[in-house]
């Protein structure tokens, strides 16, 4: 501020002086307020000068959308102006730093949202949408350029949802479809709002078909078991009942006896598949080191369909049990053997008498090894094989209970062969009779001598 009078009093001195001398050199009586009034535009201009480079500068500065552009060719000015200068351009370094920090942290809190499992919207206070996030562009249906600014009621039109957002109560969530949901294939979103701000949003959204799914399949299965297991039970009871009411003779009490044992190894086998769905599901996944041969297990297998289906069938079944060639299989031996036992038992259960009931191993050309049990029944109507491996499904119940099935069979092979990298095949034809396969991965067959292969006569 000091160098600014100085430039001021040096310009009036040299005005002065400059109208002094005239005043006696020429007998100008008003030389003398002639040169201190140049003196005095001579600093105005100069000043002005520096003024107007200070301005055209900030201009620049404003003018530039780049943060600390310009801040590199600022002017040099003397004295105030300097000063100036100086002062301005360090407060705009600031700010352009600031503003890069604040970049930063909104572009890290942005890209958060961004890799949320969760949908994001971002709503103002008219409900339009502000930013939403990648998740949520698939649960709604959003293009998350097109759709700034749209609001929201008018892209999402589920009545639950108006009906939500209208009500202005966002303590709960709404569960609603998602924009890809079909029939075939249900989607079901749960979305929540949260208020912020000034009467701002913040919408999330979640996935929950799968929740929704495990919940109807768990209601399910209660209502199964609870039906399977009530069943025996009642007849359980009608019998103690008669027994504990009537007298009866020997003969009618052995029979009642035999049917109360039959309805209690039913309910026990049921308590046993469950227990085995349990522990496969539960238990880690079998290692590659733990062989089992196959022909042990295929001689427990002939034994247990022989013995079954002497007692089911009075003329008995043709049995056929080909080995193939002596192999390993890599796998827990309970599981695999609970896999093979129950394709094979379901094949007698469901095989008229007399009929054909063929178990053979393939070692195919690529190196993996094939169970398959092929039989003369009834055979299975197209529309029933995709639900074979559900928990308690059945084709003809009556015809379950009677065979003494449970309705997880399948579900437990399917099961085992899941955990042990198998696959499960079933054909089948009405009138042709069934084949249900398991061909295991060439990574858990292997291919042994038959001197080390344990004979059916003797694992049987």
């Amino acid at each position: 501020m000091i160098n600014r009078w100085i430039i001021f009093a040096a310009c009036m001195i040299v005005g002065g002086g400059l109208g002094f001398w005239e005043r006696t050199v020429n007998g100008l009586s008003f030389g003398l307020g002639i040169g201190l009034a140049v003196g005095a535009l001579v600093w105005l201009a100069i000043d002005s000068f520096f003024i107007n480079r200070l301005l055209r500068w900030l201009r620049t500065e404003q003018n530039n959308e780049a943060p600390a552009a310009m801040a590199g060719i600022a002017p040099s000015l003397p004295g105030v102006w300097g000063e100036v200068v100086d002062r301005t351009r360090r407060l705009l370094k600031s700010r352009d730093q600031q503003l890069q920090e604040s970049q930063a942290r909104l572009d890290e809190f942005l890209a958060a949202m961004q890799a949320s499992p969760s949908g994001v919207v971002l709503l103002d206070s008219q409900g339009r949408i502000e930013w939403c996030n990648q998740m949520a562009t698939q649960h709604f249906g959003f293009d998350a350029q097109r759709d700034v600014m749209q609001h929201i009621a008018n892209l999402v039109r589920e009545p639950a949802f108006k009906s939500y957002m209208a009500a202005g109560e966002f303590s709960h969530d709404v569960v609603i479809p998602g924009s890809f949901s079909t029939p075939a294939r249900p989607v079901k979103l749960s979305v929540h709002v949260h208020s912020y701000g000034k009467d701002r949003k913040l919408l999330l959204s979640r996935d929950i078909t799968a929740v929704e799914l495990a919940e109807a399949m768990r209601r399910d299965f209660v209502a199964n078991v609870s039906h399977e297991i009530r069943t025996p039970l009642t007849v359980l009871s009608g019998f103690i009942e008669t027994l504990q009411t009537l007298p009866l003779k020997e003969p009618e009490r052995a029979r009642y006896l035999s049917l109360m044992a039959q309805q209690s190894q039913r309910m026990q086998t049921l308590v046993n598949d469950l227990l085995t769905l349990s522990r496969l599901e539960g238990s880690p996944f079998p290692g590659a080191n733990d062989w089992t041969t196959l022909g042990a297990l295929l001689a427990q297998c002939e034994q247990e369909a022989r013995a079954l289906s002497g007692v089911i069938a009075p003329q008995g079944h043709r049995l056929e049990f080909d080995p193939g060639p002596a192999c390993e299989v890599a796998g827990v031996q309970t599981e695999l053997y609970s896999a093979m036992s129950n394709l094979v038992t379901n094949a007698v259960r469901y095989t008229p008498e007399g009929g054909l009931v063929r178990v053979t191993w393939l070692l195919l050309e690529d190196g993996r090894g094939e169970f398959k049990v092929k039989d003369t029944g009834p055979g299975i109507a197209p529309e029933h094989l995709p639900r074979l491996t559900e928990r308690f499904y059945r084709i003809d119940r009556s015809r379950s209970r009677e065979t003494g099935g449970t309705g997880l069979g399948l579900a437990i092979v399917k099961h085992v062969a899941q955990r042990h990298g198998a696959e499960l095949h079933i054909t089948s034809e009405l009138g042709q009779g069934s084949c249900f396969s398991i061909v295991f991965p060439a990574a858990r067959v292997r291919r042994i001598q038959a001197s080390q292969a344990v004979p059916l006569t003797q694992a049987a």
